[in-house]
């Protein structure tokens, strides 16, 4: 499958910025796609999504080099450990559905896609036009009933082979946990893990047994929503607000608490809550202590 997004002005100036992510079979020219308001690690997974479901799997993606398939980023020592090569999240799900990744080494060796959007540009533009399509939704109906089809019926090929090489999916193919963004994650006492800088928690009714301490798999699915999977369910957690810590009362203005050290200007702090009504007075204290009169904190220079 050749894979790759064209950058175009699609709807001639009347409405958003959108991009044409599409897929066409090396095979047979049959192709899907989708207009994205940006061509991200998400869209391109709901694109994956759709062709999967509609024909199964197949057996190669061939795409350029874009950081969305390609990283240059150093292995992390889990990775390290497993002996894991560095990959992207849409790598890591080709990975896990069994799909293998060539890389095309310039835009001649994916003709066939290129060749897609150069007929795209034409044709289906004038189409939307036709259409006084203005809109992301209305491009994509557009695309899907009228282009798609028209498409998949004047331009494709008979494949050289009549065996069709997509596999079908399997009950260990969990398109929603696969097609996500994963990372792991440590779970704390609290049944809390930290994800993109937020907190997030399990709710009572999810706890489960043996949780605490593991590391875990975080999954952002598509539709937003956090999900560790635990021995063959997918506990969702939510985020929440970590707890406040108690305010530190300030100090007053000129004044500093030093513990329990005397300072000038000032009480000092170890005497607050001392009641010393019924005994001496504070200044006998201080004459028994020393051996002295009483004298001003300020005078004896403390």
């Amino acid at each position: 499958m050749q894979w790759d997004t064209s950058d175009h002005d699609w709807l001639e100036g009347r409405g958003e910025r959108i991009y044409l992510i599409g897929m066409i079979d090396d095979a047979s020219s049959r192709a899907w796609g989708r207009f994205a308001r940006q061509d991200s690690t998400a869209e391109n997974m709901r694109l994956l999504w759709a062709w999967l479901e509609k024909h199964g799997r197949f057996v190669d993606g061939y795409t350029d080099g874009a950081g969305l398939f390609e990283t240059n980023r150093p292995n992390q020592r889990d990775e390290e450990r497993d002996g894991k090569l560095a990959e992207t999240q849409i790598g890591r799900a080709l990975r896990e559905l069994g799909i293998g990744w060539i890389r095309a080494l310039s835009p001649q060796a994916k003709g066939r896609i290129e060749r897609f959007f150069e007929t795209a540009q034409d044709r289906l533009v004038k189409g939307m036009r036709k259409q006084k399509v203005r809109t992301l939704e209305g491009a994509n109906v557009y695309l899907e009933k009228e282009y798609l089809p028209l498409w998949n019926e004047r331009f494709t090929v008979r494949p050289a082979s009549e065996v069709d090489a997509h596999r079908p999916l399997g009950k260990e193919h969990d398109l929603g946990s696969i097609l996500s963004h994963v990372e792991p994650r440590v779970m704390g006492e609290d049944y809390t893990i930290r994800y993109v800088g937020r907190l997030y928690q399990l709710t009572r009714e999810q706890i489960r047994p043996g949780l605490k301490k593991q590391t875990v798999r975080v999954e952002q699915r598509l539709d937003g929503r956090v999900v560790v999977p635990w021995r063959g369910q997918a506990l969702e957690v939510r985020e929440c607000e970590p707890a406040r810590r108690p305010a530190v009362n300030a100090a007053p203005e000129g004044k500093q608490a030093v513990g329990n050290k005397r300072h000038k200007g000032g009480n000092p702090g170890w005497m607050n809550g001392f009641h010393l009504n019924g005994g001496p007075s504070l200044e006998e204290v201080v004459a028994h202590a020393y051996g002295e009169p009483w004298e001003e904190e300020s005078e004896r220079g403390w």
